[in-house]
């Protein structure tokens, strides 16, 4: 059962109660970030030489990166039992245990011995532990965009929802802070040796302040709503797969080009500036951290400028750009000048805010109220493994096979004309809001107090 929203429906809580679920989508998605992104760049720093021995650096960062391509492999079971979860048990339950798995897996890693001190066991656990990462975060990202954005107005949608998508750079920029101050803190020996590990230690107390916040929230307006109606799914998977195939595929596509481009200006640009370029580490994860700064302002300022024009223009516009800036990024920072190699990471950086800031409430608008967790999980998971997974596999493997940077560029701009076909698909945010569901009554209304 569906019910249409006015067209000037109340509030969904009080303002108090709506900046504090903005603030635990953000956080604890941000948290759960920072574990993937501290794995990310470990991945394509150190990893290949402590879990994956090689006489050729090509072929250990290449079996390095296979493990980071496991953690999107694994988030489509974290979208399932997740999402489906979310859909019938309700959001909260399942975003504290998604930041459990993940911050528990994280710090295993941490204390993981290396290849040399037990053998194949130590890339074994790793795999293992990456793979638990991800369904981890395969649960998360539906139920984190939801959290905040059910407890806000649709019609602000778009920056409600951007809340989850600060998470990611918010993490990243965390992580790679940390990583870069104990590069410089640290001897190469020291930070190879041991240094790595603390920031993977670290996720234990980041976790505990991300659970303290999120057992304070209570139940979702929407959720509640769709409780008292008696309107919650028993099969939500399969009814998404039968009844909204179309938003489904939308979704999906709708995801590659963020994913892809990303990846790019994140996790490979280290490679490629420090083995391609020649320049250091440290300069690399700056300009990073440069662009990951920026977007957390950026990311929701896209979001908000979404709900006041069309967000798939927008979200259109910025793909667009995604395929073309690749062709000068490359050209640009062909000399190793680190100035240049920042501003290419920046402008990188932004065109992806102005997709990723729209992209949670684009994603959610798809499918209906009760199917939204299991949807856009769905969507988000299945997404990853066509788009950010094999992504830095791609790229180490077309640089090592044609030593040129035109294959890297035309694979980001075939990911940008699938992502533009996924939004032509989709539908506009006002055939969403029709299908809110009323909100209960003021003295029923959950609070969204932390206490």
């Amino acid at each position: 059962m569906q019910h249409t929203a006015s067209s000037a429906p109340p509030p969904r809580a009080h303002r108090s109660g709506v900046r504090r679920a903005f603030v635990a989508s953000l956080t604890g998605t941000a948290l759960e970030w920072y574990d993937f992104a501290v794995y990310s760049a470990a991945a394509a720093l150190v990893f290949g030489d402590l879990f994956f021995p090689s006489k050729d650096p090509f072929t250990g960062t290449l079996l390095a990166f296979s493990t980071y391509a496991v953690g999107y492999v694994s988030r489509p079971l974290g979208g399932f039992v997740f999402g489906r979860l979310g859909d019938v048990i309700g959001r909260k339950k399942v975003l504290i245990a998604t930041l459990v798995l993940i911050g528990s897996a994280t710090l295993l890693i941490g204390l993981l011995p290396t290849y040399a001190t037990v053998g194949v066991a130590a890339p074994a656990a790793l795999v293992l532990l990456r793979f638990a990462q991800g369904v981890g975060v395969g649960g998360e990202w539906g139920g984190a965009v939801l959290l905040s954005s059910e407890f806000g107005d649709p019609r602000r949608r778009g920056f409600y929802a951007s809340a989850a998508q600060v998470g990611p750079p918010a993490g990243n920029l965390l992580a790679n802070g940390v990583l870069a101050g104990l590069g410089a803190a640290l001897t190469e020996d020291q930070f190879v040796s041991w240094g790595w590990r603390v920031a993977f230690l670290l996720s234990g107390a980041l976790v505990v302040f991300g659970l303290w916040i999120r057992a304070k929230l209570e139940e979702t307006p929407v959720f509640k709503a769709m409780e008292a109606a008696q309107d919650r799914p028993e099969a939500p998977l399969r009814e998404v797969f039968t009844t909204q195939p179309r938003a489904l595929t939308a979704a999906i596509l709708s995801r590659v080009a963020p994913d892809v481009l990303y990846a790019m200006f994140t996790v490979f640009v280290l490679t490629y500036a420090t083995e391609e370029l020649g320049m250091s580490r440290g300069s690399a994860l700056t300009a990073v951290l440069i662009g990951s700064s920026l977007q957390i302002v950026l990311i929701p300022l896209a979001g908000a400028v979404s709900d006041r024009v069309n967000r798939r223009l927008l979200y259109g516009g910025a793909a667009v750009a995604a395929g073309v800036w690749p062709f000068l990024f490359f050209p640009l920072v062909a000399d190793g000048s680190w100035a240049l190699l920042t501003l290419g990471v920046v402008g990188a950086l932004v065109i992806h805010s102005l997709m990723y800031g729209p992209q949670a409430a684009f994603i959610a608008e798809q499918f209906s109220p009760r199917l939204r967790y299991t949807g856009s999980s769905l969507a988000y998971t299945l997404a990853g493994i066509i788009g950010g997974a094999i992504a830095p596999l791609l790229f180490t493997t077309l640089l090592g096979t044609y030593h040129a940077w035109v294959p890297l560029a035309l694979y980001i701009a075939v990911t940008a004309a699938v992502t533009v076909v996924g939004l032509c698909l989709g539908r506009d945010a006002a055939g969403a809001q029709q299908e809110e569901p009323e909100p209960l009554p003021a003295g029923d209304r959950p609070s969204a107090n932390v206490g």
